[in-house]
């Protein structure tokens, strides 16, 4: 077997490299996705459950809004009150864990958000 001249092997080699980066960014991502649209469904149920479960709407919505300032600080503009009550909504809509474990894979958040 005949050595491969350098110039020759490192082009296929860095095309081989950058596939195998490209796919594991792209399961990554996919990865990310799944757990933040369990993670949304959670706090939505937390929500549900703890906050709004009472008829006190008014009371609820302050809570909410409550909610959002001290995780914007804590953890940035994804858990606006608007973005929480995406979440209330997802968990309203999906109120069996086994449902949204299924489509999570399958649906990103943003897609969740079209649904409901």
């Amino acid at each position: 077997m005949k050595p491969v001249a350098p110039e020759t092997a490192a082009p296929r080699l860095l095309g081989d490299i950058r596939q195998l980066i490209e796919q594991s960014r792209r399961e990554l991502a996919a990865t990310v996705n799944s757990a933040l649209t369990l993670l949304y469904w959670h706090i939505g149920r937390r929500i549900r459950t703890e906050v709004l479960g009472s008829e006190r709407a008014t009371y609820g919505e302050q809570i909410v809004s409550a909610l959002s300032r001290q995780l914007e600080a804590d953890y940035g503009r994804g858990f606006s009150a608007k973005n929480l009550r995406h979440m209330l909504r997802f968990a309203e809509s999906f109120p069996s864990a086994d449902i949204v474990s299924a489509v999570r894979r399958q649906l990103s958040w943003t897609h969740m958000k079209t649904l409901i």
